[in-house]
């Protein structure tokens, strides 16, 4: 299987490998044994196919019969609990049987026995006939011919569908007449037909995989392999729509490029999902209060220590959420700047991940309890190394606004240190610390601040 990206601009689409497809196929079905007598105590989320307390041997002996043969029992060694018996390779194999709502033997849970059983059956077969092919998948993967690109233009969906070819051998079942083309582009066309921007933000991203259900028949984007199953037939991730195995996510490079399509919001976003996924180098709501503010708050008293009107600081972050870069922030519709100030705030307060992030934070505070000033400064600059890039030259680009704040700290009363007191917490939150532990980081935590204000130049 190869993939070609030719002239720049042509899209060949990856021959989708159809084996795993096959044995899916040919995997046995399900046949349930039912009970041909009336059990008592049958528990009411199970039917015919209950025989109720019986030994192993009489369930191997109704089994006998077909391959993919079933029934449920209740355990004569643990009564109260419940065994479903199945038949594949000519032998029963026997499982314990949980109910919370749902039916489930492992980690997935089903509506309906039968499908458990159905989905059963397929991972056995599969995992029985194909455990070396598995074992290689990740091998050589189409992910490495593909690779990711920067997210500058969507591609023409007539111009590079993925098409299937009847006559690759290799090739999955052709899909159905009059899909829908927009549904059918998946993320890896997507990667391979975008271009690629010098002046797009290099940002490495870890992807956000989500166990995920796939409606229909589905290929790993990392292998090329049929993600087999009824349902969490494989991973998705939430930022850029990747679908892959869970064996192949785990191997899958930290290059997520997110798509606007799955990036629903600006506060309470992951900060580097964010920019990769609007190709900036800072979030849009960071660089659009700033430049609000310096144009025209940098002299308010009290600047980021008084605070705006809560429900108007709610609507700057709707407005952001809704419009993005083309929220209206100007002083025609807020013109108390404190409301501006407000919203950057809970910007920074909402991150799911802190700006100074929860693995970086104990560097940090360790920094900030050196007495030593030059080796403090030596330690903060090493903390910083620990930062993701998008975070670091996030909290590089506050910083040097902050020091013009304090610069006109005769006019708005803000020094360092009261800004290290404001943004102390607001840019750091200790990682599932006891309270007392955390109380006593606060000091710490506006020190770290009021250094790199005063320090900006230096640090970044």
């Amino acid at each position: 299987m190869a993939l070609n990206v030719f002239d720049h601009d042509e899209y060949r689409p990856p021959v989708w490998k159809s084996y795993l497809y096959q044995l899916q196929q040919e995997a046995p079905h399900p046949r349930r044994v039912t009970c041909t007598c009336e059990v008592e105590n049958r528990p009411k989320y199970y039917g015919r196919e209950y025989h109720g307390m019986i030994s192993r041997e009489e369930a191997d002996q109704l089994l006998s019969q077909a391959e993919g043969s079933y029934l449920i029992r209740e355990s004569q060694r643990q009564p109260g609990t419940y065994t479903l018996a199945l038949r594949f390779g000519i032998q029963t194999r026997n499982f314990r049987l949980y109910h919370d709502g749902k039916h489930f033997v492992g980690e997935k849970r089903f509506e309906s026995i039968h499908d458990l059983v159905t989905d059963g059956l397929i991972t056995l077969y599969i995992e029985t006939k194909a455990a070396e092919y598995i074992a290689k998948m990740t091998i050589n993967p189409i992910y490495e011919h593909v690779g990711y690109t920067t997210l500058n233009q969507e591609p023409t969906l007539k111009k590079h569908l993925p098409l299937h070819s009847p006559e690759a051998p290799d090739g999955p079942a052709p899909a159905k007449e009059g899909g829908n083309a927009e549904e059918r582009l998946t993320s890896l066309v997507r990667r391979a037909t975008l271009r690629e921007s010098d002046l797009a933000p290099k940002y490495e991203k870890v992807h956000n995989f989500k166990v995920h259900t796939f409606r229909g028949p589905h290929w790993c984007e990392y292998c090329a392999n049929f993600m087999w199953g009824l349902i969490a037939q494989g991973v998705k991730c939430a930022d850029c729509g990747l679908n892959v195995h869970k064996q192949c996510s785990k191997v899958v490079p930290n290059d997520c490029q997110p798509d606007l399509r799955h990036v629903k919001k600006v506060y309470s976003c992951d900060l580097t999902t964010l920019v990769k996924a609007h190709n900036i180098k800072r979030p849009m709501v960071v660089d659009m209060c700033i430049q609000e503010i310096e144009a025209r708050g940098l002299q308010s008293e009290g600047l980021y220590r008084i605070s705006g009107f809560s429900e108007l600081i709610e609507d700057v972050k709707l407005a952001f959420d809704r419009d993005g870069e083309k929220a209206d922030i100007s002083s025609g519709v807020y013109e108390d700047i404190n409301i501006i100030t407000g919203a950057l705030k809970l910007y920074f307060r909402e991150l799911p991940i802190p700006l100074i992030t929860y693995d970086a934070y104990p560097r940090f505070i360790e920094a900030a309890k050196i007495t030593d000033a030059d080796k403090r400064l030596e330690s903060l600059h090493e903390a910083l190394r620990l930062l993701p890039p998008a975070h670091c030259e996030t909290l590089r680009y506050l910083m040097a606004h902050l020091r013009r704040v304090i610069q006109c700290a005769k006019e708005n009363l803000m020094s360092s240190e009261n800004l290290g007191i404001v943004f102390g917490p607001t840019l750091m939150r200790a990682p599932d610390l006891d309270a007392m532990t955390a109380l006593n980081d606060i000091r710490y935590q506006r020190l770290v601040v009021e250094t790199l204000i005063t320090n900006e130049d230096v640090l970044f």
